[in-house]
């Protein structure tokens, strides 16, 4: 479930939008993030990373429910919608942060502070062919699943892999070298060998 921590994070608006101005933050210790939703229009702005980071290495990470302030705006409760990290140096280097309005479902169909982290499914007792559905997946009722209830989730089956031929190499013997033309010696012995039969 999503976890409401006592965490503030200050941040203040971002003034320049471009690569140069992100880079020049990043240096400082900053991270440009944006945040929608909820009451008023979007908003960029730079948090501390160490903050930031500090959160999403807690138990419930991105699930964590923090109050975010930023300068000259106000203050909100937020949480992790959209992350960006750095593949080289798995540093955070953007976030997309969702703000939460007490009251107010959210993408999942459920209070923010419900959100699962996990849904647990057994299938140890399907057979073959057998199916499972989301009717199937025993949920909170304070958790609502927008699909319908007939959409299969699981499904077990036997895959049947043709046998593959073993690749047929040919071996070839050694063979006789192919006489293209007689040598000079051995032409040079025929031709005498003739001229001795007329003489004779």
């Amino acid at each position: 479930m999503a976890e409401q921590k006592d965490i503030t994070v200050r941040a203040k608006t971002r003034a320049g939008r471009g690569k140069n101005d992100a880079r020049r933050a990043r240096r400082e210790g900053m991270v440009p993030i944006s945040v929608y939703g909820g009451e008023g229009g979007g908003v960029i702005a730079l948090a501390p990373l160490r903050d930031l980071a500090a959160i999403l290495r807690s138990e419930s990470g991105r699930n964590t429910i923090f109050t975010l302030d930023i300068e000259g705006v106000g203050s909100s409760e937020v949480m992790f919608h959209e992350r960006q990290i750095d593949p080289v140096r798995g540093r955070l280097i953007h976030a997309d942060l969702t703000r939460l309005v007490k009251g107010q479902k959210i993408e999942v169909r459920c209070e923010p502070r419900e959100i699962p982290d996990v849904i647990n499914v057994d299938v140890s007792n399907l057979g073959v062919h057998d199916v499972l559905h989301i009717s199937d997946i025993p949920i909170d009722e304070r958790i609502e699943i927008l699909n319908p209830p007939e959409t299969v989730i699981a499904t077990v089956g036997i895959i049947k892999e043709e046998p593959v031929a073993a690749p047929v190499v040919e071996v070839e013997g050694p063979t006789e070298p192919e006489v293209i033309g007689k040598g000079k010696k051995e032409e040079e012995e025929g031709t005498g060998e003739a001229e001795k039969g007329k003489k004779e």
